[in-house]
């Protein structure tokens, strides 16, 4: 599967139409119309150009040729953990953090009809935050690369014994019956977005709004590194929210770690703090640094 089904490509091209007549209003996206991540453009820029990407590369990809201002991407799920190897993807890029989204996550039951069903498609996160429903309806779970790209799929098949797990808005663009609405497995499912632009935001414009700081490192191969390296944050009472580590290469012996902290450069503990860490650091690149989306603590 390399490309949306038909009944999302009409609105691709129409969508990509009007986003290649304004670039810097396009907000790149992964999945077909009616994702949650097109969504979650539409919330966070309402006047913004949504540009459909078929894969996370492709919308970073978007970014980088000027085809669009900005990209939005799922990072991470409060009931499925992460969503996007944005350890990978975004040094890899040369794109900069510039903002965060949360969006509240529903899903619906979407079909050509009313049922029962035998399989329900989606994205792994989604059948993932949705597995116990599916579990008490007797529906396997299938996966496709994208929520409102298994709608246009159930669409184009015309399966009556198959679903879609998708945002409601997938049901009108697609002209699929809802089988059932607010299907989650947890209340307070959310998911957090970043945003991803060519160049980074400069702390100082910021005007003393709640940030957070993103970055990647690299702790030298030695005893204790990263108790050292991490040190100078408690020292200086500066709140790390988020630490991730992932293999770097197949020699599994360099290890990097994704690093969010509450603050910015400029302020003097997080400076002294990030001095600290680049001392004990083989590496240490800066990802971005942007207003909270919501406040940690």
């Amino acid at each position: 599967m390399h490309s949306f089904p038909a009944p999302a490509l009409a609105l691709v091209e129409t969508m990509a139409a009007s986003a290649a007549q304004d670039p810097a209003r396009a907000i790149a996206f992964q999945g077909a119309p009616g994702a949650n991540s097109h969504k979650a453009a539409l919330e966070w820029a309402p006047g913004c150009l949504p540009l459909p990407c078929f894969s996370f590369e492709d919308a970073l990809d978007a970014v980088k040729a000027g085809n669009a201002g900005c990209a939005i991407i799922p990072i991470e799920n409060s009931q499925h953990g992460r969503v996007a190897d944005i350890h990978f993807l975004l040094p890899e890029s040369g794109l900069k953090i510039v903002g965060e989204h949360f969006l509240p996550i529903r899903y619906a039951v979407m079909a050509t009809g009313p049922g029962p069903f035998g399989a329900a498609y989606s994205h792994p996160q989604a059948l993932g935050q949705t597995r116990h429903y599916l579990r008490s309806q007797g529906i396997v779970p299938m996966t496709y690369p994208d929520t409102a790209g298994a709608a246009a799929f159930v669409k184009e098949q015309g399966d009556p014994a198959a679903c879609a797990i998708a945002p409601r808005i997938a049901a009108d663009l697609y002209h699929l019956h809802v089988v059932e609405e607010d299907v989650a497995d947890a209340e307070d499912n959310t998911t957090r977005f970043v945003v991803l632009a060519p160049e980074a935001l400069d702390p100082a414009a910021l005007n003393g709004d709640s940030a957070m700081t993103t970055f990647v490192f690299e702790v030298k191969n030695i005893p204790a590194a990263l108790y050292k390296a991490l040190g100078g944050f408690a020292t200086n009472g500066v709140n790390m929210t988020k630490l991730e580590s992932y293999q770097k290469g197949a020699s599994f012996s360099a290890t990097m770690f994704y690093a969010d902290i509450v603050g910015a450069p400029g302020d003097p503990g997080i400076d002294r703090a990030l001095e600290e860490l680049a001392f004990h650091c083989k590496e240490l690149r800066m990802l971005g640094t942007y207003r909270q989306g919501r406040v940690r603590g």
